[in-house]
């Protein structure tokens, strides 16, 4: 049977180009670059609640770090190391094989090392927590909108959503959308680059994970203010487009959440300089709405101006 320390040894032990001491001892050793400050996050994703145990485990690789970058994107920050701790049922090689591989390649995409972690046996559960650096005072925060800015998002929202509303038979997606819908959900692409350039840019900004409406109202009540949002502005995909259930559509747009976007402020007057952003890095960056002075809330309006109620914001890790 292969013991813990070999498991580790096997799979998950890489030489790394940036820590002081990494992988093999009771901590890594980091120093962070002059004139830098370490942005640090951790990511949990559990067996039955956020993939089903029969995920494809290189693709559970990738996503594991992916989410987690999309955090350090959502700061503006630079990748630079991770720590990985994962309770496996049983050790099975082939799993841990195809499950490493994954995540290596994104850490590999994004300059991560990989410096510590743990493993143990228990039900499966994989978190991460990873560490980037950001030029002192110039990080993205939750906090810093302003009445007046412009809210915007990149890329679309809805794509993951719709493909867990497939799984539950409450849609019927043809296969080429279905295959572009299970792609966003399984493999979803942190804005690392957007994120970096948002720097001294944006006023504030968040990666949508748990649903548009849900993680705006975190930016909403960290600035104290209120967030007016078009739902009618809210780019759609081909699959969202087809689904004849609009109100389905709406939730997924709004709630559904695993997009792994940005959404982020801005003030009004550097809509040219986010606009120029947008062809140079090639992602569609989408005004959504606006701020406004308000008790901290998200409002969603439709193209006549009505109120639109969502059935929920978004996902609770605890409903």
């Amino acid at each position: 049977m292969t013991s813990e320390f070999e498991l580790i040894r096997r799979f998950f032990s890489r030489p790394s180009a940036k820590a002081v001491l990494g992988v093999g001892h009771d901590c890594a050793l980091l120093q962070p670059p002059a004139g830098m400050q370490y942005a640090i996050s951790t990511d949990m994703l559990v067996a039955g609640r956020h993939f089903v145990a029969d995920s494809d485990p290189e693709k559970l690789g990738c996503k594991s770090l992916a989410v987690n970058l999309s955090d350090l994107a959502a700061a503006g920050a630079d990748p630079a190391y991770a720590l990985l701790a994962i309770a496996l049922p049983a050790v099975d090689e082939t799993w841990l094989e195809g499950f490493s591989r994954g995540f290596f390649s994104m850490a590999e995409r994004f300059g991560v090392d990989l410096v510590g972690g743990d493993t143990t046996r228990g039900p499966l559960t994989i978190s991460v927590t990873v560490i980037g650096h950001v030029p002192a005072g110039l990080a993205l925060r939750r906090d810093g909108a302003q009445p007046g800015n412009d809210v915007w998002l990149s890329g679309q929202t809805g794509e993951a959503a719709l493909a867990l509303a497939h799984r539950a038979g409450r849609a019927q997606l043809p296969p080429e959308h279905l295959a572009l819908c299970q792609a966003r959900l399984d493999t979803p692409e942190p804005r690392v680059q957007l994120g970096r350039r948002l720097r001294g840019l944006a006023s504030s900004a968040i990666d949508v994970s748990d649903g548009l409406a849900a993680d705006l109202g975190h930016i909403a009540e960290a600035s104290t203010l209120s967030l007016h949002i078009d739902v009618g502005a809210l780019p759609r995909s081909a699959a969202v487009l087809a689904c004849t259930d609009e109100g389905l559509a709406l939730e997924c747009l709004a709630a559904g959440g695993d997009d792994y976007e940005l959404a982020f402020t801005a003030p009004a007057q550097r809509r040219r300089d986010i606009e120029a952003l947008s062809r140079e890095l090639g992602l569609a960056l989408t005004r959504i709405g606006s701020a406004a002075a308000g008790p901290g809330e998200v409002i969603l309006r439709d193209a006549r101006g009505a109120p639109v109620v969502l059935p929920r914001a978004g996902f609770d890790h605890f409903a």
